[in-house]
């Protein structure tokens, strides 16, 4: 394994400090990051999506898991400390500054790439938005991402819950999500408000009959209007009410009810 200096050593030698515009929170405990590193399973000789490295903390824990980063940094501060690593780890990192979210990162991997990241809070939900409606199979093979709990639980949950809606429907209709590990907020520098989680999301085969536009116009319509009646917030979709009623959904209900299956189950009778 390669010798590095400690992490505040680092941030200390190029004076980094997150930035609050770039929604920035640096994490230096070594052995948290070795921990997510490791969520996707084994990185030796994998390719790895990285967005936001910030000093490279994450980035040096996938580097040592064995894997080849490719990041992309917003933030010019960070490039001198990510160029560093980059020399310890001959061959095994390229960065690219520029934003994320107009980078065309598919073309950046010869296969499918792992992404992992301690997301930048106010582009972490669009990206991972445009990472799950990607043409499937997606271009990916998981993510691993880091994001405020609330968010983290916004994916995962189940129906009947709080958290439970569009995000939810469009993480687990085609794909397996799950909290890999919750994070203190103690554990960042500096501190957020709020506790944050990583989360875990498989790709899993896309049902069969299903367009995506019209689950997504669903969803939508469904969740826009959630306290109301699917009789009533269907409405916008045409001919949803009466398909909802045709395989069994009660137009009583709220979305916050309907399954993810039985969303996939609408929009299948809606794209025929």
């Amino acid at each position: 394994m390669t010798a590095l200096p400690p992490l505040r050593e680092v941030i200390r030698k190029h004076g980094l400090s997150a930035s609050k515009a770039l929604g920035q929170n640096f994490l230096f405990d070594s052995q948290l990051l070795d921990r997510i590193a490791r969520v996707p399973g084994d990185l030796d000789g994998q390719e790895v999506f990285e967005v936001g490295p910030g000093p490279g903390g994450l980035t040096r824990a996938l580097l040592q898991a064995g894997a080849k980063v490719t990041a992309v940094e917003r933030d010019r501060r960070c490039i001198p400390a990510l160029a560093e690593l980059g020399e310890a780890f001959p061959g095994k990192l390229t960065v690219i500054e520029g934003d994320a979210l107009a980078v065309d990162a598919p073309s950046l991997f010869a296969g499918k790439p792992h992404i992992a990241s301690n997301l930048p809070y106010n582009v972490g939900t669009a990206l991972t938005v445009g990472w799950l409606s990607a043409k499937w199979q997606p271009w990916w093979a998981s993510l691993t991402l880091m994001f405020q709990k609330e968010v983290a639980e916004r994916i995962v949950a189940a129906p009947g819950a709080d958290a439970y809606g569009r995000l939810a429907v469009l993480a687990q209709w085609r794909s397996s999500a799950r909290i890999a590990m919750p994070v203190h907020r103690s554990a960042f520098t500096p501190p957020p408000k709020v506790m944050s989680a990583v989360v875990h999301i498989v790709p899993s085969e896309e049902p069969p009959g299903v367009r995506f536009a019209v689950l997504e116009k669903l969803t939508a319509a469904a969740f826009g209007q959630r306290r109301k009646m699917l009789r009533q917030s269907l409405k916008a979709v045409s001919g949803a009410v009466e398909a909802a009623e045709g395989i069994g959904i009660d137009p009583t209900r709220r979305a916050e009810t309907v399954s993810v299956d039985e969303f996939v189950a609408l929009a299948r009778t809606l794209s025929a």
